[in-house]
């Protein structure tokens, strides 16, 4: 290995002494019921290696010449210690009632069998759904439930849920009374509701409920019927694809700009917009507790709905043709209507046309009425934004933004209330006199927040906060919320009308404390109420009355997982409500730190360091190590160099955290900072690589320092723009021993009007795309790189084909390199079969190329070539 972040010119040998692919005949051949597609290019292997003990058992491992698909390579299980990890049940969530007496305790089930992803889906308009259940795919259903009653701190079984629970979309009513929740069929989706009083679940309908749009069941009428959407009882059998198409499918554009970024599972022809149509189409109703069913409308594609505060009015979305074939249906021509709880329309708001021009500088949105919303503190009173520059965030204007307001019956013309200096990005309602409305702008990452009276619009707003989302040390929070009459959240409001509560993370140097402060809104005075303290990381959940002086607060430690605790803030008592074990007892002493450094051009550093339980590194010597990262983009140095996270955090030991190493003897270093900043004029990806590699540079020199590492023993990886930064760093450093890249984009070409962050485009910009294109640089790539990527990738930008360019790419290099495409996988993976294999994969990576780093050799030319010719070359 070379030293760290040099990058000399290196040959490599395969099993023969000969520069070039290695001719490894596949050795595993097992017929398998499922094929994984694998490909693997072994560069070079020494000679001492192919006869030594050790090498046969790890060359079966490899199975594969170097440049073969591996199809015969069924599903494999990695070491048990990590089986159990990958099965360790979720901790259960908590769903706290609007009356903050009661909670629902969700036990839930993350990974699927691979049977079930592999089951029809459909992906249409940028969406995925499963049409034998007329719902999304991919969704993570409860399968148990439990009552918290938080007065006593017991907890209490429900009768008569689902013989087989898969239980999703639960709300409580306004009241707490009652909670209702869909739960999944082999033939649809079924309306439940569970009275709390009595602890009963009871079913409402039949498996009709059609959630393809993913609205979910609301409650109406003040929690006397519930508002959803269902399978039209006449829609008729699904369209067929025609055998012989009438024509081909045309696109065409007369001259208008249209740059949009990548998008995935759009239309594609007349057959997915039959599809789409069929699918979508619902026929919104009213259920009542009794199971009766009332129409709204008529059937048509909803998009979205929402019932008003006092339960009288519904707010309707509804698509409709011409659709796109460049943007998902979120984009489509919208019609917003109001409904009333007889199904009659009162008024239709406004018909938006199909939006594929939408500028693309960040905080660009369509022109006319957007955001539609209900004023939380009134029975039935609208919001909606209008653009005031023309929808272009990249227009110099004074202001953004028009707020309007109108109230029931809707028939008078709308209110306009305030103008937001930046793009308007949410309200936080008190009461008449008080709301706090935020807007935004990317450019500097400014957030603002202004305090402003709905019901005098003609006051002017005044200014509350300004301040950049990257300065987590200067964050001032966020309101806590209390439910009003109506079920709904509004700001919780003490002292006559005075103080508002503030939650905030309390990021410091040291690591964050959560705080809780209360804010006086006459004298701008913040005064601490409560703040976590050592060992404990302890956030507040809620506020259990509106003087905040009892709370429900989350507490955990480095080593005991996050349970709840009912806490008088007079007298700082603790009442435990809940008793979560700990997930992984076998890891509960693993050895945690935040660790401080420096980049070599004085940016601060800082990362968590994991290491086994019980290691010592004066005593044990330096260990393997994988540095698992995610770079982030600042506009501020000294934002970029802030302390993340918390020494007292419990990190849960599951399949996607890196953590799992520890297990398998690795230290780990997880979530470095890797900064890239640019101030000013000048942007963070104009010195991408240069600011990723010394940030590299520095995390590992700060482990060999400290002797927990060793160079040639570290392995770099990430998830997505995290694979994205792993094979950058393979390609412009020596930094790392090997790569595991999973789910990650390589060539920026394909997303030429931006990514990430990066709001220009490939041709505003064209040297940085490439240069930051580490597919440009494959032939620079020589470290053992394992590149993972599920076949059904749907998140923009890293299509599939990316991941299998690149290898392509370093396969022509003579890279060492191994390609694993998993079946019916997304950009996040979801089968029990696809993680333990994954976890497979990785192990013998890391224990091949990091752990045991001698069985590939690199040379320098000179001793190439006396190699060569001594084996008679």
């Amino acid at each position: 290995m070379a030293q760290i972040g040099t990058r000399p010119n290196r040959n490599r040998y395969t099993a023969d002494g000969q520069t070039g692919k290695g001719t490894l005949a596949p050795l595993l051949r097992v017929a398998p019921p499922i094929r994984l597609r694998i490909q693997e290019d072994v560069a070079m292997i020494p000679r001492s290696f192919v006869f030594s003990s050790f090498a046969l058992p790890l060359m079966l491992l490899m199975a594969g010449s170097t440049s073969a698909s591996v199809d015969d390579l069924t599903y494999q299980m990695p070491s048990q210690a990590l089986v159990d990890l990958v099965d360790t049940p979720l901790t259960p969530s908590l769903r706290l009632s609007p009356t903050r007496t009661h909670a629902l305790l969700l036990d839930r089930q993350y990974l699927k069998s691979i049977d079930e992803l592999a089951e029809r889906e459909l992906r249409l308009a940028g969406m995925r759904i499963k049409p034998q259940i007329n719902a999304p795919s991919r969704t993570t259903p409860a399968n148990g439930m439990r009552v918290l009653d938080l007065t006593t701190g017991r907890t209490h079984e429900i009768e008569g849920l689902p013989e087989k629970p898969r239980m999703e979309n639960l709300s409580w009513a306004g009241d707490g009374d009652r909670a209702l929740f869909t739960q999944t069929t082999a033939y649809g989706l079924e309306l439940w509701v569970v009275d709390i009083g009595s602890r009963q679940a009871t079913r409402l309908t039949e498996a009709i409920i059609n959630l393809t749009a993913a609205a979910p069941p609301r409650w109406f009428e003040g929690g006397k019927s519930i508002l959803c959407t269902m399978v039209p009882s006449d829609r008729g059998p699904e369209p067929q694809p025609r055998r012989a198409p009438l024509g081909p499918v045309v696109q065409e554009n007369l001259g208008d700009k249209s740059p949009a970024r990548t998008y995935q599972d759009l239309l594609g022809s007349p057959y997915d917009e039959r599809l789409f149509e069929y699918f979508l189409t619902s026929q919104l109703v009213k259920v009542s507790l009794g199971g009766e069913i009332t129409p709204i409308g008529e059937p048509g594609l909803v998009w979205d709905f929402s019932a008003s505060p006092d339960g009288n009015f519904a707010l309707v979305e509804w698509l409709h043709r011409p659709f796109s074939y460049l943007v998902p249906a979120g984009r489509f021509p919208t019609r917003v209507d109001i409904w009333n709880e007889k199904g009659e329309l009162v008024e239709e708001l406004v018909d938006m046309p199909l939006r594929e021009s939408i500028p693309i500088a960040r905080g660009s949105v369509q022109v006319g009425p957007r955001s539609h919303g209900w004023r939380a503190d009134a029975p039935a009173t609208l919001l909606w934004a209008e653009t005031l520059d023309g929808g272009d965030a990249a227009v110099e204007v004074e202001f953004r933004d028009q707020l309007y307001l109108l109230e029931a019956p809707f028939s008078a013309d709308p209110t306009p209330w305030i103008q937001t200096k930046y793009r308007y990005g949410g309200v936080t309602w008190g009461t008449g006199d008080l709301a706090m409305v935020s807007s935004w702008v990317w450019g500097s990452r400014t957030l603002q927040t202004v305090m402003a009276a709905p019901e005098r619009p003609g006051d002017p707003p005044q200014l509350l906060h300004e301040w950049s989302w990257e300065d987590k040390y200067n964050e001032p929070g966020s309101p806590m919320t209390m439910p009003n009459e109506y079920g709904r959240s509004v700001m919780a409001i003490a002292d006559d009308g005075i103080s508002l509560f503030y939650r905030r993370a309390g990021a410091s140097p040291e690591g964050e404390r959560p705080q809780l402060r209360r804010f006086n809104m006459k004298s701008g005075e913040m005064t601490e109420v409560f703040r976590s303290e050592e060992p404990y990381y302890e956030s507040v959940s809620t506020l259990l009355d509106n003087n905040a002086t009892n709370v429900l607060t989350r507490r955990e430690t480095a080593t005991d997982p996050p349970n709840y605790y009912a806490v008088d803030l007079a007298s700082g008592d603790h009442r435990q409500l809940t008793e979560f074990p700990h997930p992984s007892p076998k890891m509960k002493n693993i050895q945690k730190e935040i660790v401080h450094y420096e980049r070599a051009d004085g940016v601060k550093l800082s990362g968590k360091l994991y290491l086994p339980p019980g290691y010592d590194a004066e005593r044990d010597g330096p260990l393997p190590m994988v540095m698992w990262a995610y770079p982030k983009e600042y506009k501020s140095k000294e934002a970029a160099g802030q302390t993340k996270g918390s020494p007292y955090q419990f990190k849960r030991v599951s399949w996607w955290s890196s953590l799992v190493w520890l297990n398998e003897g690795y230290a780990v270093l997880d979530d470095p900072s890797l900064p890239i900043t640019g101030e000013g004029e000048e942007e963070p990806n104009d010195t991408y690589v240069e600011q990723l590699v010394a940030g590299a540079e520095a995390a590992v020199n700060e482990m060999v320092r400290r002797g927990v590492t060793e160079p040639g023993r570290v392995a770099i990886g990430g998830h997505s723009y995290g694979a994205f930064m792993t094979a950058n760093l393979l390609a412009h450093s020596d930094i790392f021993a090997a790569g595991i890249a999973r789910s990650g984009a390589y060539n920026r070409t394909l997303t030429p009007f931006g990514f990430q962050s990066e709001e220009r485009t490939l041709w505003e910009a064209t040297d940085i795309y490439f240069e930051m294109s580490p597919f440009m640089h494959a032939d620079q790539v020589n470290e053992p790189l394992l590149l993972i990527h599920g076949e059904a990738d749907n998140n923009s930008g890293t299509f599939p084909m990316q991941s299998e360019r690149f290898y392509n790419a370093l396969k022509g290099h003579g890279a060492t390199a191994r390609l694993v495409m998993l079946p019916h996988e997304s950009h996040g993976y979801r089968s029990r079969e696809s993680i333990l294999h994954m976890m497979w994969e990785t192990e013998q990576w890391l224990d091949r190329y990091v752990k045991n780093p001698q069985y590939i050799k690199t040379t320098a030319p000179a001793e190439a070539e006396k190699m060569g010719a001594s084996q008679g070359e």
